[in-house]
């Protein structure tokens, strides 16, 4: 199985100042689209294995750009999010986000334990998607429960899937509800 990508855009967000506060550093979050044909549109397939084995070399290649994108700065919280199109399955997002589309990010970002945090849904173009996101490594580290609102203008089409990787690097600015660090976490 091949599955062709027609589009791909980054986008790079980078929070000074939260409730007044300056930031010691900023907090930067990247979220990585790529838009790809859905080879299932209007059909119901029992098998959808074919497209976890093909989601690894879309994993590498989100992975590698979510890597520029971050300008050599590290992770530490990451969610991944997917919508497909009117013509195709929410299943369809969900069989190219599983761990064989992670595991190559992880490797890309330098490893990462926890389980990432998801969501998906079938939208008409335009579509905003919130897209959870935790701590990389531990997923009881609060300070790095957070997200990001995507939007994709003129996508998905209805025969499309866009597929969304998200990253940061630290925590929410003025975290303070307590819980395990993310050095707790390192450990």
């Amino acid at each position: 199985m091949d599955i062709k990508i027609r589009r791909t855009f980054t986008i790079i967000d980078d929070k000074y100042v939260e409730a007044g506060q300056q930031a010691a550093s900023p907090l930067r979050k990247v979220a990585v689209v790529f838009i790809v044909e859905n080879p299932y549109v209007g059909q119901y397939v029992e098998d959808l294995s074919g497209m976890v084995t093909v989601s690894a070399e879309i994993g590498r290649r989100i992975g590698e750009a979510a890597k520029v994108a971050l300008g050599g700065m590290a992770v530490q919280g990451y969610g991944k999010g997917g919508v497909v199109g009117l013509g195709g399955e929410q299943e369809h997002a969900n069989a190219l986000l599983t761990t064989t589309f992670a595991n190559p990010i992880r490797d890309v970002i330098g490893g990462a334990k926890a389980w990432i945090s998801s969501f998906t849904k079938v939208s008409a173009p335009n579509a905003l998607i919130d897209v959870p996101m935790n701590c990389k490594d531990d997923v009881y580290v609060r300070s790095h429960y957070d997200g990001m609102t995507i939007h994709i203008p003129d996508g998905p089409k209805a025969d499309e899937i866009a597929l969304i990787f998200c990253m940061s690097t630290g925590p929410r600015l003025n975290a303070r509800v307590g819980g395990m660090t993310y050095e707790e976490a390192q450990g």
